[in-house]
C-alpha cells in the first residue's frame, strides 16, 4: 500500500483509464464531487484480474456470495437475474449480448482521496500509467435507431393504462431501447466525454472483456455501510431549463405533480416492503421522501429509505432480496415485470440492473444501471436504453418526451462523433 500526491489529476486518471483499457478486466467509480446523501460511489480505480466469477447457473447470488472470500469485488448484476429471484424468463431480442452477471477480484485498485492515490498492488503501476500512451482514436458510432417507433410506443403506453385501469397493476416501467454499430471507438474517451456532458453521483466505466459500460448513472440501487442498508429510489423528472428562474419553476412543478409524486411514494412502498425481508423488524425508515435533486441534464425526485439488516442476513441476500430494483419495475413487482418481458421487444441485459464493488468486509454500493451506453467491441454493436414509470393518470406523449429527456446526453454523445 502506498499513498502518492498527483500534480495534474485530469490528466493522470486519462492516463490510467488508457492504461486500465489495456487489461481484460477493468472498473472505475467515481461522484463528480456532487453533493448526495450519504455520499456517491467512492473514487476507485480497479484493473485486472486475480479470479473471475464463474456463476453456478442455480443460483447466482449464492455461488457470488461464495466467490467472495473476503476481497474486493467489482462488476455489475444485469436485469435478468430476475430469472433467479423469481418464476420469470427472458427471450426477447439482445442486441449487445452482456453477460447476465460478471464480477472480477483485480490485481491492482487505485483509491483517489482528493489529488491523492492510494495504491494497492505489488508493480510500480504509478510508473506504468505515466509512461501510457493516450489513445487518439475517434469514437464512431451510427446513427441509433429505436427498437419501437413513436406511434408504437403511445399504443403500448395506452395498452399498460388499461392494464393498470382492470387491476393488473399500480405502475409499470416501460423502456425502449436505442442502438446502432460500431465503426470506431476509443471507449475511455467515449466515457470521459460522457461523463463531462453528464456528471452524475454514480458515474462509472466498465471493461469485462468486449463488454464496456459507461455509466452517468444519477440512481443509487442500494448500500451497505456496516448494519445500515440504504436504497434511494427515483421517480420523477424534468429537464434542467435555460435559466436559474426557469430551473426554479421546473423543480416547482417537479415537486407539486400529483403523478410524480405518486409514482415516488409507490415505489417507496415497495423499496420499505423489500429491505424489510433483509432487516430487523421496526428498523425500516423513509429518511427523505421527494427530495429534489439537480444534476447537469435534469431535476430528479429522489427519496431514501434505510434500514439496519439482520444478523442471520449476509450482503448477498440482502442484495437479492431487493432486485431488481423497484423504480426499474413497478408494483407489484412479479407481474410488472411480465408485462415488461411481454411489451418490451429487446431485452434489457445490463440495463437497468446494478453496477458497483463489494468489499472485503462485505459492505457495497452499487448504481442502477440507467443513463448508460453498452459496447460490444467484439459485434461493433451499441445499445442505450430509456424509460418511465407508467401510471393511470400518464400521458403517452409526455412519457415520450420523458424518455427523450433521460437519452439526450447519449444522443449528444453519439453526435459529437458523427
Amino acid at each position: 500500500m502506498k499513498t502518492t500526491s498527483i500534480n495534474n489529476k485530469t490528466l493522470f486518471l486519462k492516463k490510467a483509464l488508457h492504461w486500465a483499457n489495456g487489461f481484460s478486466h477493468c472498473a472505475f467509480f467515481q461522484s463528480n464531487g456532487i453533493s448526495y446523501p450519504y455520499q456517491g460511489f467512492e473514487e476507485i480505480l480497479a484493473v485486472g484480474v486475480k479470479r473471475i466469477f464463474v456463476p453456478n447457473e442455480i443460483d447466482r447470488f449464492c455461488s457470488l456470495s461464495a466467490f467472495h472470500q473476503n476481497k474486493w469485488l467489482f462488476g455489475y448484476l444485469g436485469y435478468d437475474l430476475k430469472n433467479d429471484t423469481e418464476n420469470l424468463s427472458s427471450n426477447n431480442a439482445d442486441t449487445v449480448q452482456f453477460p447476465e452477471i460478471s464480477f472480477f477480484e483485480p490485481q491492482h485498485i487505485l483509491f483517489f482521496k482528493g489529488n491523492e492515490v492510494e495504491t494497492w498492488s505489488e508493480e510500480d503501476v504509478l510508473g506504468q500509467i505515466e509512461r501510457t500512451e493516450l489513445d487518439l482514436i475517434q469514437s464512431k458510432l451510427t446513427k441509433p435507431t429505436a427498437s419501437i417507433s413513436q406511434p408504437e410506443y403511445l399504443t403500448i403506453i395506452e395498452k399498460l393504462r388499461q392494464h393498470i385501469e382492470e387491476g393488473d397493476c399500480y405502475e409499470i416501467n416501460f423502456c425502449q431501447e436505442f442502438h446502432g454499430e460500431i465503426e470506431t471507438v476509443n471507449p475511455t474517451q467515449l466515457y470521459l466525454d460522457l461523463n463531462q456532458l453528464s456528471p452524475s453521483p454514480f458515474s462509472c466505466f466498465q471493461k469485462h472483456g468486449d463488454h464496456y459500460i459507461l455509466s452517468a448513472s444519477p440512481e443509487r440501487f442500494m448500500k451497505k455501510d456496516g448494519n445500515k442498508i440504504i436504497s434511494q429510489p427515483i421517480k420523477g423528472t424534468r429537464a434542467r431549463g435555460k435559466s436559474e428562474t426557469e430551473d426554479e419553476i421546473l423543480k416547482k412543478d417537479l415537486r407539486t405533480d400529483k403523478k410524480e409524486l405518486a409514482e415516488n411514494m409507490m415505489i417507496v412502498d415497495l423499496v420499505r416492503n423489500d429491505l424489510a425481508r433483509s432487516s430487523k423488524i421496526g428498523s425500516v425508515k423513509v429518511e427523505e421522501i421527494f427530495g429534489i435533486y439537480s444534476f447537469q441534464q435534469v431535476h430528479q425526485m429522489i427519496s431514501t429509505i434505510t434500514s439496519e439488516k439482520r444478523e442471520d442476513m449476509n450482503a448477498f441476500e440482502v442484495i437479492k432480496n431487493a432486485f431488481p430494483m423497484g423504480s426499474m419495475t413497478g408494483a407489484p413487482k412479479v407481474k410488472v415485470m411480465e408485462l415488461i418481458e411481454h411489451y418490451e421487444n429487446t431485452k434489457r441485459g445490463a440495463f437497468s440492473g446494478a453496477a458497483g464493488y463489494i468489499s472485503p468486509n462485505g459492505d457495497f454500493d452499487f448504481n442502477v444501471l440507467i443513463r448508460s451506453l453498452f459496447l460490444n467491441s467484439s459485434s461493433k454493436t451499441y445499445s442505450f436504453q430509456a424509460g418511465s414509470a407508467i401510471t393511470y393518470d400518464s400521458v403517452p406523449q409526455k412519457e415520450y418526451e420523458e424518455c427523450m429527456v433521460k437519452a439526450k446526453a447519449i444522443i449528444s454523445l453519439i453526435q459529437q462523433g458523427a
